[in-house]
């Protein structure tokens, strides 16, 4: 099973992240693959700025494996400030039901969230709360993404070119490019994997060449097929590894 995962992680790493991985990089990722059974495929993993991060996904997933006894977050009061959406929150994480708890804390405002997810503090706070108390827990030496929200940042850089204004103003509002860039964020789904993907969608050879009407009817297809079965969504997805990027 270790064997057949760490093949799998290894061959997706090399597809997507192939330019910037040594062999220091993938030797970081067999001991992961090997101590946590983190799948690349599940979303557990990401390459970013030349470093390995964890996701909540990765995270929960282990949790799970593990049979942890409980998980409890609240709001650390006195760090918090509603009107100006700071938000800090504890989280405690409870192994088995005898164990004394591994408590981790988490902050965000609109200063340290990306604009995406502006008006969410609350729950990103949270989010990174748990994160941290799930990897003291767990022994997990690398970060999580969501604490230093990178993953959100590349997807709305990445998903900016996904959905460009092109002069006869076809498609890609700024409604459209939030409502993918969401989507992406939420299911952590690969940007460029989910470009070639609605490229295909729309039966053009590029972006650039679809209407609104198809980039919508694409961005609804795949927050529907996230939300029921996201497993199946990956499986579609990775079909395009190895695909060069299309001009968008």
């Amino acid at each position: 099973m270790i064997n057949q995962l760490l093949r799998s992680n290894l061959k997706l790493a090399r597809s997507r992240w192939k330019c910037d991985l040594s062999q220091i990089a993938l030797q970081l990722l067999k001991a992961l693959t090997a101590r946590y059974q983190f799948s690349i495929a599940e979303g557990d993993l990401i390459w970013l700025e030349r470093g390995w991060y964890v996701t909540h996904t990765g995270l929960i997933r282990l949790a799970s494996r593990n049979r942890c006894a409980g998980i409890h977050a609240k709001p650390a009061v006195g760090f918090c400030d509603p009107q100006t959406q700071r938000w800090a929150f504890e989280a405690t994480v409870y192994k088995t039901k005898a164990c004394r708890g591994f408590v981790g804390y988490g902050d965000a405002d609109p200063s340290n969230v990306s604009a995406l997810v502006h008006g969410a503090e609350m729950r990103v706070a949270e989010t990174r709360a748990v994160n941290r108390a799930l990897r003291k827990a767990y022994g997990i030496g690398i970060c999580s993404v969501e604490e230093i929200g990178s993953f959100a940042a590349q997807s709305d850089r990445v998903t900016k070119k996904i959905s460009p204004q092109p002069a006869n103003g076809n498609y890609g509002g700024p409604k459209v490019r939030d409502r993918l860039c969401q989507i992406i964020r939420q299911h952590q789904l690969d940007p460029n994997l989910v470009k070639a993907y609605a490229t295909d969608f729309c039966g053009t050879k590029t972006l650039r060449e679809a209407t609104r009407e198809q980039v919508e009817n694409f961005v609804g297809h795949l927050a529907d097929w996230a939300e029921k079965d996201r497993n199946a969504l990956l499986c579609q997805l990775n079909g395009y590894l190895g695909q060069k990027e299309g001009a968008a």
